[in-house]
């Protein structure tokens, strides 16, 4: 299992980047994390940002297409994608999540 991660900076466009990814079986499950500070570079500035944290359960196979999902389908020109390996997960969790995707 992978865990992709991005941000939003409105919890409006990470609902609709959530039900999309699920919809479209990209994603077994998506979290949203709501209202954390983000501190960051950009064009030479420190930005300091509200953003939403979507942790995104895939698998290793659908990478490819939730990273060109995420680009295509954001609001920012260069959006955090950072995919997580699972060191470990559950047996029935990997089949569900293995059942809805494949």
């Amino acid at each position: 299992m992978l865990v992709v991660i991005t941000t939003s900076p409105l919890i409006e466009e990470a609902e609709s980047l959530a039900e999309k990814l699920v919809t479209e079986k990209l994603a077994a499950c998506v979290q949203i994390l709501p209202q954390m500070l983000s501190f960051y570079s950009w064009r030479g500035e420190i930005r300091k940002e509200n953003e939403c944290l979507l942790l995104i359960k895939t698998l290793p196979a659908k990478y490819d297409e939730v990273e060109a999902f995420i680009l295509a389908n954001h609001s920012y020109s260069v959006p955090e994608i950072v995919a997580l390996d699972a060191a470990r997960i559950s047996q029935s969790y990997s089949d569900w999540m293995k059942n809805y995707l494949v």
